[in-house]
């Protein structure tokens, strides 16, 4: 009888101290990787952070949040995927069509969540919007008849301009579509464009030359992850030459004409797309979602700077005036 009590004993006991174990180890928190085109400081990683604050994520207590920036070089961005593939983060989060695609090739398992891509679809990174397959879901910019809506705005606030240069990058399929949306609906508006190619920093510079030397009277700018980097060298180039800018993100603080989302928003937006996989669902059953809301910003401050007026027909209808 002892002995059958001694040993009740020593396993009662045995499972106390296992219990007592396992109640002291840390519970393992979710690992988000974040794959940035930029530099920091940057308003878009904020507004992502903001989002997951508003989850109830708190970082470094029940998130964790791997930074990787490629600092304006898109050659880093697949050494950088490479490396959050290899830490097993639980969910990657990209912004545009570069890093998106770097992370896809990196890796079909581990979740994506892309902030914003241009065109998802026309990049091949989705099979559709409603239904993206594979592990890629998030947010797009793409909106029908965005580029077209640009240069309206653009013709009807600065009626001279009739030649209007387009600075895209050739191997980002999103700013080639946006170019062919262009030049098809240029002509009704009485503008012709002029597609001036761009692939690194250092060729702007040659590529304000070309668009000089075509007369252009304007600039349009696609948004990606190198027009948005690089907007204060192209946006200063821009001035210099007297060219009224129109951009389509709201967040450049010198363009003339800036017509588009919220991309802002849509990085918060980003935070739900990863609330959602962290408890269990699937990138492929995530429709990618499409902004519905499009703002007008016009800079008065640019306006001044390069001796344009501004019609009051656009300044009227603007969400909001820099003076």
């Amino acid at each position: 009888m002892n002995k059958r009590l001694l040993v009740s004993f020593v396993a009662i006991l045995l499972l106390a101290v296992v219990q007592s174990v396992g109640a002291q180890q840390p519970k393992k928190i979710p690992r988000i990787g974040l794959l940035r085109p930029g530099s920091p400081p940057d308003p878009y990683v904020d507004a992502f952070r903001q989002g997951l604050r508003d989850l109830g994520y708190v970082e470094g207590k029940n998130i964790a949040i791997e930074y990787r920036w490629a600092e304006g070089k898109s050659a880093e961005l697949p050494v950088l995927a490479a490396g959050l593939v290899h830490l097993k983060v639980d969910v990657i989060v990209t912004q545009g069509e570069v890093a998106t695609r770097a992370v896809k090739d990196a890796t079909s398992t581990i979740p994506i969540v892309m902030a914003t891509v241009a065109d998802p679809v026309r990049a091949g990174i989705v099979a559709s919007l409603a239904s993206p397959s594979g592990n890629v879901t998030g947010l797009s910019v793409m909106a029908p008849d965005l580029t077209g809506k640009q240069l309206e705005l653009l013709k009807e606030a600065v009626p001279k301009v009739s030649r209007v240069a387009i600075l895209f990058n050739p191997t980002i399929l999103g700013q080639v579509g946006g170019v062919k949306e262009a030049q098809v609906a240029a002509p009704p508006l009485g503008l012709r464009v002029q597609p001036v190619e761009v692939r690194a920093p250092d060729e702007l510079g040659h590529a304000f030359d070309a668009m000089t030397k075509e007369r252009a009277e304007a600039l349009l700018l696609i948004g990606d992850p190198f027009t948005v980097t690089h907007q204060r060298r192209i946006l200063d180039l821009a001035a210099k030459r007297r060219l009224p800018s129109t951009c389509n993100w709201l967040e450049s603080a010198d363009c003339l004409i800036s017509y588009g989302a919220d991309r802002l928003d849509m990085f918060r937006r980003a935070a739900t797309f990863v609330d959602k996989i962290l408890k269990g669902r699937k990138p492929a059953d995530l429709p990618v979602e499409q902004p519905t809301k499009f703002e007008l910003v016009i800079n008065l401050k640019t306006a001044k700077q390069i001796d344009v007026t501004i019609q009051q027909s656009v300044l009227y209808r603007a969400d909001k005036v820099i003076k």
